[in-house]
């Protein structure tokens, strides 16, 4: 037995030296000792937390777009900074996956609902006063010099 198969870890026992194991066996070739389950599983994991990101990332982005629509006399440069924030990682998520770009419109959309809860929580306003559907086009939500 060589040493990869000796130090075989579990993953349940140790995830970083499981993940050391498997980047050694990927690189040595030996992909009949690979734990396929367990990296399909983490792999999976990793698309959905990219996707939750941007998601998460566009709910808060369209808050305070909401929040400077719909109250402007208290629109502040805090505000707008986490506009500028929110864009820059969003931009950085398209940066390192681009295929995220065609997901904005999509994800906004599903985060909007969530969007107009926080907004209505943080301004007092009532529900009634934002739009029922996602005001905002993906140039708007991306456009570091649109703010409403």
């Amino acid at each position: 037995m060589d040493q990869l198969e000796v130090a075989r870890v579990a993953y349940e026992d140790d995830f970083l030296l499981w993940l050391e194991q498997q980047v050694s066996l990927l690189r040595a070739g030996r992909l009949e000792h690979i734990d396929i389950d367990n990296i399909t599983e983490e792999l999976e994991g990793t698309m959905r937390s990219e996707r939750r990101e941007l998601e998460n990332r566009l709910e808060v982005l369209m808050t305070h777009l909401l929040k400077c629509q719909f109250q402007p006399q208290r629109k502040s440069r805090s505000w707008i900074g986490t506009l500028g924030t929110q864009r820059v990682r969003i931009q950085r998520l398209i940066r390192d996956s681009p295929s995220l770009r065609s997901k904005v419109l999509p994800f906004a959309q599903q985060a909007y609902p969530a969007a107009v809860h926080a907004a209505h929580a943080q301004t007092a306003l009532p529900l009634s006063t934002f739009p029922d559907v996602l005001p905002y086009t993906a140039q708007q939500l991306l456009d570091n010099g649109f703010v409403p």
